[in-house]
């Protein structure tokens, strides 16, 4: 099936919530503007048709190169403390500052999820987690990124304020910042964890961010 055919895009999964856009609509505009000549060589891409390939691409006509775009990892944490309160971030950097979010931040290339949910917590509150179950992925087509969310356990260090978190709070599960979420992958993500343990509590529709 071809992008853009009829039925692209069914059965999308739980991670196609946190998307606006369609399946199958190709690199976003933006992301390939900045891919504009081959990696190895330097020539000009181009956008077409190539052999053994089930979709258009970018390629180079001079080494042959397939300019392939994939999407990038976010790895992040929905800490819970002792007492079963969520701790989020009020973000202190674009996207989203002002509003509430969970630590994280991009997997680096050396690393294992793990070790970057530990890192990322730690670099934005202070503390030393724990990473337990997955609580989800979430799909981001228009920002190109998977956002992985753990549930971690607090077992050390002490809440600290940084550029990127101008302050950390506990939520008791029933009492969400839900109107100041900064993205849909934070909502989805704390809907998904509620399902699991707190069922009683009922979640509101999305309120905005991105």
């Amino acid at each position: 099936m071809n992008p853009g055919e009829p039925g692209r895009g069914r059965g999308r999964g739980p991670d196609g919530r946190s998307t606006d856009i369609d399946s199958g609509r190709g690199t976003p505009g933006w992301l390939a503007a900045s891919i504009r000549f081959c990696s190895r060589c330097g020539t000009e891409l181009r956008f077409g048709t190539i052999d053994g390939e089930d979709r258009q691409r970018s390629h180079c006509p001079g080494c042959g190169h397939i300019a392939y775009v994939n999407p990038r990892l976010v790895v992040t944490v929905l800490p819970i403390a002792d007492d079963g309160r969520v701790i989020l971030i009020r973000r202190g950097i674009e996207p989203g500052r002002g509003l509430w979010a969970q630590p994280g931040g991009f997997l680096e290339i050396d690393e294992t999820v793990n070790e970057a949910a530990v890192r990322e917590a730690m670099e934005e509150t202070g503390l030393l987690i724990e990473p337990g179950e997955i609580v989800g992925l979430y799909t981001r087509l228009e920002a190109a990124v998977v956002v992985l969310v753990f549930e971690a356990s607090v077992i050390g260090g002490a809440p600290t304020l940084t550029t990127e978190a101008l302050e950390i709070r506990e939520f008791e599960p029933a009492d969400l910042p839900w109107p100041q979420l900064a993205f849909k992958t934070t909502h989805w993500a704390l809907v998904d964890w509620l399902a699991r343990h707190h069922p009683s509590v009922d979640p509101p529709a999305f309120a905005g961010g991105r």
